[in-house]
């Protein structure tokens, strides 16, 4: 059975820096590209970024764009966001996902965690 399991959420002030991590177990995660989603209250989910499976490609969101880096342990099976510069705007639940592309349908057929709450105040 696959599992995702997202940490590291919380609250932090506006321009302050959060890492968030995601745990998989129960697939071969070298051959998964890994990606992290948000939603906000009200909103659809949003991409946010998405790793290759080797690690070699990333890509960003234009709103994360700059200040949040995806990076991926294939020795740990874990995948990581560090945030940035975090604003108001990066409220949101965070979920991480797995699939064989690192694309939005890629991730959006592949396996997702439960999601970790991030809460940024200004």
């Amino acid at each position: 059975q696959v599992q995702l399991v997202e940490s590291g959420g919380g609250l932090v002030q506006a321009g302050g820096s959060l890492r968030l991590s995601c745990a998989a177990s129960g697939l071969s995660f070298i051959n998964y590209a890994m990606g992290w989603f948000r939603q906000a209250p009200g909103k659809e989910r949003e991409f946010v970024a998405t790793i290759s499976w080797s690690g070699s490609r990333t890509y960003y969101g234009d709103a994360v764009k700059d200040r949040f880096t995806i990076s991926k342990d294939n020795a740990r099976n874990t995948v990581s966001l560090q945030m940035n510069s975090l604003t108001s705007e990066d409220t949101a639940v965070y979920y991480c996902a797995a699939g064989r592309v690192p694309s939005i349908s890629g991730m959006m057929s592949g396996y997702w965690g439960q999601g970790t709450q991030v809460t940024v105040s200004s």
